[in-house]
């Protein structure tokens, strides 16, 4: 397909990325993917949560949530707890499934920097195509994470006993797995992430904290975190000496 063609036909694009997704809109398919994110740091799915993601206000907030509840895609409980219904995390799961490939393709196959691979993902998962997401999927091979490892749906799974980094124990081994998608939406701290070397694989261990932030010991250097950023950092724990690292 010549890029004059996809120029001159952008409904069609439009149509057959949202096949089997109620045509949803951009951003109630964004909701979705945010919804599902929270939902898999296990931790209540609350309005606030979602509106400091997404950086709106509660009131817009409340209508997309009135929306998606009328199209049977989320349920709230009397706590004001927020859920997906099985066909919302069916939709949810497949947005994500493309998101994560877009970020493998556009790092591995097209050289976007690894700091700015969520942003472009997540501005073209909305108009990608069946054709392009099939060639995208042949390009990525048997990629089962994201370049910020998280696990693509239908390849690969967290490890079971992952955790944040701001609750990890002082004095162990560390080892980034992934970083959690609400990093995206700040390239500065994917950028100052890469910096640091604080990348999926990378061993740490936790010092003493500061008041207000996170200190980590790696590759013989210290570094301080807020903890918003230490927030963001999930891996798994491994007794150690600080020695070690």
């Amino acid at each position: 397909m010549s890029f004059r063609t996809v120029r001159t036909t952008p409904l069609r694009v439009m149509d057959d990325a949202h096949t089997g997704d109620h045509n949803l809109t951009p951003a109630e398919r964004a909701y979705l993917e945010v919804i599902a994110y929270l939902e898999a740091r296990r931790e209540p799915v609350l309005s606030v949560s979602i509106a400091r993601w997404l950086k709106v206000r509660p009131p817009t907030v409340t209508h997309m949530l009135q929306r998606l509840e009328q199209k049977r895609l989320i349920w709230r409980d009397g706590g004001h707890g927020i859920a997906l219904t099985s066909e919302g995390a069916a939709i949810a799961e497949r947005i994500i499934c493309r998101h994560r490939l877009l970020e493998c393709f556009l790092h591995d196959v097209v050289g976007v920097p690894w700091h700015e691979v969520h942003r472009e993902a997540t501005l073209l998962e909305p108009v990608l195509s069946s054709v392009l997401e099939a060639r995208i999927t042949d390009l990525v091979g048997q990629a089962t994470v994201s370049p910020h490892g998280n696990p693509i749906p239908g390849r690969g799974t967290p490890p079971p006993d992952d955790l944040p980094l701001v609750i990890a124990p002082v004095g162990d081994w560390f080892v980034i797995t992934r970083i959690d998608e609400e990093a995206g939406e700040d390239s500065c701290t994917l950028q100052f992430l890469w910096t640091h070397g604080l990348v999926p694989g990378t061993p740490l261990v936790r010092m003493h904290d500061a008041p207000g932030s996170v200190r980590i010991q790696r590759a013989g250097r210290r570094v301080t975190l807020s903890r918003r950023t230490a927030g963001f950092l999930w891996g798994v724990v491994r007794k150690s000496s600080k020695s070690s690292v």
